[in-house]
């Protein structure tokens, strides 16, 4: 990206504010960058963690396949999920709060022992799928936000500052030439007319 400019004050001045603005910004976007890096490493470790806890729960239900059979299961649904924001280094992301889980009425002395087991089972099955998808989604926000940060240091670092920096070193030395061409010039003319007044005298 070539920097704009015009070899004059005007354009120096504002290179100038530019210049100052992004060496100064520079090192805030660098901070949230870092964050957002241990933010994605920590997510990606909780996602790691909650699959790992599911595997588990998958299998001790898998454990139980055969009686699963004997299970209703509309005797369980997911009601409601309770979302919350939370700002992780200036992003949004979403916050599983709370789950909330209907369960029809059943008869205990009618319905197998192992059916209260089995409904908090499938409970605590829910509860980490859903918290899986929502690591997984602040994940992928995380990462988006993590990526784009990292496009700014390094447009700022690589692109922008250096170039700004050249604009302003062409249009210093520019501007030094023409002074020194404007004197040159005036000490030219000076010793003509001095030339001048001594053949005039």
């Amino acid at each position: 990206m070539a920097i704009k400019f015009q070899y004059n004050k005007t354009s120096l001045q504002q290179l100038e504010k530019q210049l100052k603005l992004r060496v100064r910004t520079l090192p805030i976007i660098k901070n949230k960058e870092s964050a957002l890096r241990m933010e994605v490493k920590r997510s990606k470790t909780d996602a790691e963690k909650l699959e790992e806890r599911l595997e588990k729960q998958i299998q001790a239900y898998e454990a139980m396949f055969a009686l699963w059979n004997e299970f209703d299961p509309s005797l369980i649904k997911v009601k409601d999920v309770h979302l919350g924001v939370k700002k992780i280094a200036g992003v949004r992301v979403p916050l599983l709060e709370n789950v909330d889980f209907e369960i029809t009425p059943f008869s205990l002395f009618n319905a197998p022992k192992w059916y209260a087991d089995g409904i908090q089972l499938l409970k605590k099955l829910a509860q980490t799928a859903i918290e899986r998808e929502f690591t997984l989604a602040k994940l992928n926000l995380l990462e988006h936000a993590r990526k784009k940060t990292t496009q700014k240091v390094n447009l700022f670092e690589k692109v922008q500052i250096p170039g700004i920096q050249d604009a302003l070193l062409k249009i210093k030395r520019f501007m030094e030439d023409e002074e020194n061409l404007s004197k040159s010039s005036q000490k030219i003319l000076k010793s003509h007319q001095e030339k001048r007044k001594e053949e005039g005298v």
